[in-house]
């Protein structure tokens, strides 16, 4: 016979469990969709003009950067091209938020990012160009070559984050000494184990790390509500350390979660999982059609919360900027655009021998061989000096 169980009522199966799926989560943020600037109990920094200002140049920068690696796929001059349209905010937010001895370890998208931190769009393009692997060096800009592999490169940064504590660089209390690790990553990767297994490293040992999670709703095809049945910054609660989830179409608030999220990593007290809630307004690389499978309703919608026009609105409204100084920057963004075309189509062939150089630090008897094999079946053919 089988025994009835009484039906819980729900408010006690909430206070074991948390707020049922469909509550709706905590977003932070700073400005609103109006260009309306907001407070914060928690997360609130007083912001003067130049730095407002900045922000808007960075993301309009970012988004010719975009706009013109676009074009040059579509004229053959790339073999492919990851957009970020749409999504300005959420990495210049996290990008400026950065110290210089802090190190990124980014995916395939964060243009913006490595905008920041000083890294030549055309080397961008050079990756996407087939012509080198990255023309940057990743020590010397803080900031890691592009990850094709799905989440691979949540584990590096958290290997890397483990070695800066051994090196006592974390929670020494010297601004100029102590750094943390940013690693980036999308809501699809946050399905793949390499994520979650760098989740684990980093609660485990308290690594310095700041998982930021750039949920642009679609992982290719895929909406987000197939993906998690709550929220991706609840997530960290299972793993141990605090999520929070900010408006990833707010410069501002951003950049404010993502310093404070930092802060904490540099002070020795583990990580935080940072959701920037923002929407991909364009294409998931420009191999891909999102017609066939999103509405443009929804893409309509979001275009209504554009960074950009977000923050015009506000610097217009305050007084922050003029039409002249809007002049100069669409200029200069001109000026952007036309050095990538020009740089883009300027780019050499590597040498056929190139995939020697960068393999080892010092090259080995085995790889010279290797080497000198190729060269000599190079020049077998005709014109064939390698």
């Amino acid at each position: 016979m089988t025994q009835h169980t009484p039906e819980r009522p729900r408010a006690a199966f909430e206070d074991v469990f948390g707020p049922p799926r469909d509550s709706e989560p905590e977003l932070v943020q700073l400005l609103t969709p109006e260009g309306e600037r907001l407070a914060h109990p928690v997360f609130d920094i007083d912001f003067d003009a130049d730095t407002v200002r900045g922000f808007y140049r960075d993301m309009v920068l970012v988004r010719r950067i975009d706009t013109e690696a676009t074009a040059l796929q579509r004229h053959g001059e790339l073999g492919l091209w990851a957009q970020l349209l749409g999504q300005e905010a959420a990495q210049v937010g996290a990008g400026r938020a950065l110290r210089a001895q802090d190190h990124v370890f980014p995916t395939y998208r964060e243009h913006g990012v490595a905008y920041t931190r000083g890294i030549d769009p055309l080397d961008l393009l050079g990756l996407f160009r087939g012509v080198d692997h990255g023309g940057w060096d990743p020590e010397e800009k803080h900031f890691g070559l592009y990850t094709v592999v799905i989440g691979a490169q949540t584990l590096h940064a958290v290997g890397y984050a483990m070695g800066m504590q051994r090196d006592g660089v974390v929670g020494t209390g010297d601004p100029e000494r102590d750094a943390a690790v940013v690693a980036h990553f999308g809501d699809g990767a946050s399905s793949q184990g390499d994520v979650n297994e760098a989740f684990i490293f980093a609660a485990s040992y308290d690594a310095p790390v700041v998982f930021f999670c750039q949920n642009n709703q679609w992982a290719i095809s895929e909406p987000i509500e197939r993906q998690s049945r709550i929220p991706l910054y609840q997530r960290a609660l299972g793993f141990g350390f605090p999520g929070v989830r900010v408006d990833g179409n707010d410069v501002l608030a951003t950049y404010a979660v993502t310093k404070a999220a930092l802060q904490r990593a540099r002070e020795g007290q583990g990580p935080t999982f940072v959701e920037a809630y923002t929407y991909r307004m364009g294409a998931h690389t420009t191999t891909d059609d999102p017609t066939r499978y999103r509405l443009n309703d929804d893409v309509e919608r979001w275009k209504l919360r554009d960074p950009i026009k977000r923050l015009e609105v506000h610097l217009r409204r305050n007084g922050l900027v003029d039409d002249t100084w809007l002049a100069d920057l669409a200029a200069e963004a001109d000026e952007l655009g036309r050095h990538l075309r020009e740089g883009c189509k300027a780019m050499p062939d590597p040498a056929p021998t190139a995939i020697f150089e960068h393999v080892y630090a010092e090259q080995t008897e085995e790889l010279r061989a290797q080497r000198e094999g190729f060269e000599a079946y190079h020049a077998s053919f005709d014109g064939g000096a390698a």
